[in-house]
């Protein structure tokens, strides 16, 4: 296949200060949960990236001193020795494939709790960040920087610099966005100095170029400076000489970086699921840069499409396209584009559970890319798997995303597959999910691998074909797959938190229902303790379809759990554009076709709401039917050579459409496996020495 030769401008290096990139594809500094405790297992994440074609790789944020410290959140470190061996894994693995490294060194200021250090969180004028988000709360209130705590911030960043250079990075970050330290002196809220920090905006940037001054002097003529800074608020408060002081501030820092990574100021607006926000949504805000500087520029958008990226370039948005959760979902889409391979891309679906998994502290995972994450750990390349030993027949029954996951893989590894949906469409759950509200762009999951599979001359697929034990026997493959997934049940809530009990009667219903279209009349009560998405974009599709409903939970908030994707505010802001009544902490429990009674998760007082119909949205559990079927003629079974029936996906532990891709993939690699499969390899930290304890010296 050969290139486009509209995508030849993508292809183009550019020079960042001193080094020069090798093309304009760039993945920014994101979190991926892999720390200095995991040094190898994010070398081969970000090695991945490099091997796909991004022409530049960086960190996440990299702490400069222990009093930025953002446990118990993952964040990685450049305070000694350990930490530049444990660096240079990576910066090694990325100049390896011809790719720039770049390190995004951070000092959190007042929004880390600095739960491990101990040490007071510094702050311009020392107010908090009093984040409504329980993993961000703390009751240590930050400590107003004097004139040596800003000496001693100058001297760490110039400190962390000389280490990142040392590790090997060609490119080093001044952090000034996001809530951090560097953005807190740009904005007045957090900055109500009266010396050369505060004021105007000319003062309030003087902490940031000093940042940028001490960097690059710091790195000499070895790397490139970047200056990521947070523009969304600034662009919104008007200028004295320019249209706002975003303008301002880049106008004064024009010269003083090599280049410009430029993002929103928080995340539901930085990085917003696809259920809200399109592609590029960046661009009204970050527009004006490069018509203010003449260095590079660099953005993001969760940008998938080639035509959109080669539109910024061209009209002067941007320099680079940036990428977090696009290169996380397909580490390879830059060489799927210089290679004609477009309809091979694995394209984001914006769903954020990559987010999630930074809060929960864990390593990266994503619902497209099974191998996010584990190309150390389980040795999972997202572009190769190895071929089987022993080519098997095997039936996989259902085609949502654990099934076409899993038939994907086992047939790239060269089984002879068929796979059996009852439906009349491929996708399962996802068949109705991406008719609801903001969910359509979902339908990558299923898209991506019908448009594989169907490539396949080893996979046979097979709509409205509902299979039982004798069917089964009949083809007698040597493995069935039972990728048959859960249902909703009518299980209710208690006071101990969890499911109990089971609420009959014909007015109320499950997810399932709405799925099959039997849609609630009059006024709908939604109670959702499943907690994620589903409840809500569920009571949005009522509204939009002109039902009048309520939402009611034992949780906090709406869809609480969307907090760890990004989504909670704009969760709320759906519902209020609709009109639907929301009601926290409490539960159902008790429904008579004309009210539903509500008691308080806490005090146990009791309300009633009127309402004719009921929809749960709760507990799930696995369709055991066929297993349990299949079970019960075991004999069979083996007389017709299957020698094993496995359960995948939600059909073997109900969870979101990420757990289930993963099951899929995990089984089809692992199936022939000689020997005992070890469920990861283990990583650690490197310590060369034990240092000495040093008490902090008091800043001069």
């Amino acid at each position: 296949m050969t290139r486009d030769s509209r995508y030849d401008v993508l292809f183009e290096p550019v020079k960042i200060g001193p080094v020069t990139a090798p093309n304009r594809f760039y993945q920014v500094p994101h979190a991926s949960g892999m720390t200095n405790a995991l040094p190898r297992v994010r070398a081969a994440f970000r090695e991945t990236k490099a091997e796909g074609g991004w022409g530049v790789i960086c960190t996440g944020a990299c702490s400069i001193d222990p009093s930025s410290d953002d446990a118990p959140l993952p964040f990685a470190t450049i305070w000694d020795a350990n930490d530049i061996h444990a660096h240079a894994l990576m910066t090694d693995a990325v100049h390896r494939h011809g790719s720039l490294a770049g390190v995004e060194l951070w000092h959190g200021g007042a929004s880390v709790m600095n739960r491990a250090s101990r040490l007071p969180p510094l702050s311009p004028s020392g107010i908090p960040w009093m984040a409504t988000h329980v993993g961000f709360m703390g009751n240590l209130r930050p400590k107003t920087m004097d004139k040596a705590d800003i000496k001693a911030v100058l001297k760490w960043q110039a400190e962390g610099a000389r280490k990142a250079r040392t590790a090997g990075f060609d490119i080093v970050y001044v952090y000034a966005g996001m809530g951090y330290l560097g953005y807190e002196f740009l904005l007045p809220e957090y900055n109500h100095r009266t010396d050369e920090y505060g004021g105007p905006i000319e003062n309030r940037v003087r902490f940031v170029r000093e940042l940028l001054d001490v960097t690059r002097d710091a790195v000499g003529k070895d790397c490139g400076v970047a200056l990521r800074v947070s523009l969304e608020e600034l662009r919104g408060r008007p200028g004295r000489n320019q249209p706002s002081e975003a303008h301002e501030l880049i106008e004064i820092l024009s010269d003083y970086a090599d280049l410009f990574d430029v993002k929103m100021d928080s995340s539901p607006t930085d990085c917003s699921a696809s259920r809200f926000t399109g592609e590029g949504s960046h661009e009204p805000v970050i527009d004006f840069v490069k018509r203010m500087t003449n260095k590079p520029v660099v953005g993001v958008g969760r940008f998938t499409s080639p035509d959109t990226m080669v539109s910024q370039i061209r009209r002067g948005v941007l320099d680079f396209i940036g990428g977090a959760r696009p290169s996380i979902a397909d580490p390879f889409l830059p060489a799927k584009i210089r290679e004609g391979r477009m309809e091979e891309i694995r394209e984001c679906i914006g769903c954020n559970i990559c987010i999630s998994s930074w809060h929960d502290g864990v390593p990266v995972r994503c619902t497209q890319n099974p191998t996010a994450g584990e190309e150390w750990r389980r040795g999972w390349h997202p572009e190769r798997v190895e071929p089987a030993v022993k080519k098997e027949k095997i039936l996989v029954i259902g085609g949502g995303p654990a099934g076409l996951e899993c038939a994907l893989t086992l047939g790239r590894r060269g089984h002879e597959v068929t796979l059996a949906d009852a439906g009349k469409a491929f996708g399962g759950r996802l068949a109705f999910e991406t008719r609801l509200p903001g969910l359509a762009t979902w339908g990558r999951v299923v898209d991506y691998r019908l448009g594989r599979l169907n490539e396949m001359t080893n996979v046979s697929m097979y709509l409205e074909s509902e299979l039982g034990v004798d069917e089964i026997v009949d083809l007698a493959p040597g493995h069935v797959v039972l990728a048959t997934g859960a249902k909703w049940t009518r299980m209710l809530y208690s006071s101990m938190e969890i499911p109990v009990g089971t609420l009959e009667h014909p007015e109320v219903y499950t997810p399932d229902d709405i799925a099959a279209g039997r849609l609630p009349q009059g006024p709908t009560l939604v109670f959702d303790f499943d907690n994620y998405y589903y409840g809500g974009v569920l009571t949005e599709y009522l509204a939009s379809k002109g039902v009048p409903v309520s939402y009611v939970t034992p949780a906090g908030q709406a869809s609480a759990w969307t907090i760890m994707t990004n989504e909670l505010p704009l969760v709320h802001r759906a519902l209020a554009w609709r009109q639907v009544p929301v009601t926290t902490l409490a539960m159902v429990t008790a429904f008579d076709g004309e009210k539903a009674t509500l008691a308080h998760v806490f005090t146990g007082e009791e309300t009633t709401v009127e309402c004719r119909s009921l929809l749960i949205v709760g507990l799930r559990l696995p369709r055991t039917e066929l297993q349990d079927a299949l079970a019960a003629r075991r004999a069979d079974l083996t007389a017709a050579g299957i020698r094993s029936v496995t359960a995948i996906g939600d059909a073997l532990a109900p969870g979101a459409i990420t757990h289930a891709v993963h099951s899929g993939h995990k089984y089809a690699r692992e199936l022939g496996a000689i020997g005992l499969v070890q469920p990861y390899r283990r990583d650690t930290p490197i310590v060369d020495r034990e240092p000495g304890f040093e008490p902090r010296a008091a800043a001069e």
